[in-house]
């Protein structure tokens, strides 16, 4: 039986190895034996051996494996620190996913319908972040950081990925390349799968020093005109444009920004924004707050005209610029607002009657108060973060709202993420 090939850790020789039982899976996706002891790579049932001291051990032999114990599809498992769970089969993982989902709301004494969840396929993924070190001339290493280090895994392939990712992973080696001219450059490439190519946006070069040389920039245009990327950005700045990347959210088709977010797989994508705009079938009148570039706005405006609002002015910019791509809609109406400083208040909202939210990790503690004072009738919440929208959520149903119903969303394949789509009513 292969085994995962963990990272050396300092502490590993400190002690005799140990055997210990795993009963259960902690959250950050560790097997849990009694003491507690975390040991990665194991699972519920397992009898394995562990070596190091403390609460967090490292795996160095499964004893007696699980027969929920699969093959991990990546050469580079057990030491890249992108994936935790690729060994566990896909149905108790899925449902630990879900349990643990329903235990964080349960925190907050919520209940709630729990519908069956969206599970991303592997080599689905259109988003991605690679950081790049320095390597040859022709070609810099590039790939994700090792468990619990700094040190990076040089990757060939990557099973989470869209196959146009991975395919791209040579020409995305050169591509960094030309970066290394200061030697506190650690870039990052953010990749995104289009609809017209290829998206790159880098960030972490160092700017102090006057940033890439002319020579450097040529570099970096060539090779990504070789590659037949569609853009090149440094922190938004285009270094190179073939087309305008772009993606279709309903009957509208969006310019991207350059860094602008977009859901991770476009099958989660589909599966929230479909479920969203049946929550809202019948509204008259709809907010959508956090809109990003328009991920459910198109789609709801097909319903009911909307108003959208993000922090984000290029987010707003392109979702204005993408309405004469959609004609027939409602109508949408498009605000840049930061909605921490300055949520939309329950007086704005008095014609409308659903209202959306999809905000950054930390919640929308300040937007949900307002929705709570507000007379709308539906609120449906977006989150990447269950603890804190379970806070939010415990906000709406203190002043009178109901959690309906629960859609889990896994689109972050083999990792212990996992996000929601919950529907609220009066």
């Amino acid at each position: 039986m292969r085994r995962p090939r963990p990272a050396p850790r300092p502490n590993a020789a400190a002690r005799p190895p140990v055997e210990v039982a795993i009963e259960a899976m902690g959250g950050e996706g560790d097997g849990m034996a009694p003491g507690p002891v975390f040991a990665p790579f194991t699972l519920p049932g397992e009898r394995v051996r562990v070596a190091g001291s403390g609460e967090r051990r490292e795996l160095i032999e499964v004893l007696e494996p699980s027969p929920d114990r699969v093959e991990p599809p990546c050469p580079h498992f057990g030491i890249c620190g992108g994936c935790a769970l690729q060994h566990w089969a896909h149905a108790p993982y899925l449902a630990w996913k879900v349990e643990r989902l329903r235990g964080t709301l349960a925190r907050q004494s919520l209940e709630a319908e729990m519908l069956p969840a969206f599970a991303a396929a592997p080599a689905t993924r259109r988003r991605v972040a690679l950081h790049a070190r320095r390597g040859t001339r022709q070609a810099a290493r590039l790939g994700y950081k090792t468990r619990k280090s700094w040190d990076l895994v040089d990757i060939a392939v990557c099973p989470i990925s869209d196959p146009a990712i991975q395919a791209a992973i040579p020409a995305l080696k050169r591509l960094a390349a030309p970066l290394f001219e200061h030697p506190k450059s650690a870039p990052t490439l953010h990749v995104t799968l289009t609809a017209t190519g290829l998206d790159v946006d880098i960030s972490g070069v160092e700017r102090k020093s006057g940033g890439l040389s002319a020579d450097a920039r040529m570099q970096l245009a060539e090779r990504a005109a070789e590659a037949d990327f569609a853009r090149v950005t440094l922190d938004g700045e285009i270094a190179y444009l073939a087309r305008l990347p772009q993606v279709t959210f309903g009957a509208a088709t969006v310019a991207l920004p350059a860094g602008a977010f977009l859901q991770a797989t476009a099958g989660a994508e589909a599966a929230m924004t479909a479920f969203v705009a049946q929550a809202a079938a019948g509204a008259n009148r709809i907010a959508d707050l956090y809109c990003g570039v328009g991920t459910f706005t198109f789609r709801l405006a097909e319903i009911a005209q909307v108003h959208a609002a993000d922090f984000a002015p290029a987010a707003v910019q392109a979702i204005s610029g993408a309405m004469a791509s959609a004609p027939g809609l409602k109508g949408v109406t498009a605000e840049a607002r930061d909605l921490v400083r300055r949520p939309m208040l329950a007086e704005e909202l008095k014609k409308t009657d659903v209202a959306v939210f999809d905000p950054p990790r930390a919640g929308a503690a300040e937007q949900t108060a307002e929705l709570a004072r507000s007379a709308v009738a539906r609120v449906i919440g977006v989150s990447c973060n269950p603890a804190t929208f379970a806070r939010d959520a415990r906000t709406l149903v203190d002043a009178g709202f109901r959690l309906e119903r629960v859609l889990p969303v896994d689109q972050f394949l083999w990792s212990p993420h996992i996000e929601l789509v919950g529907v609220f009513s009066r």
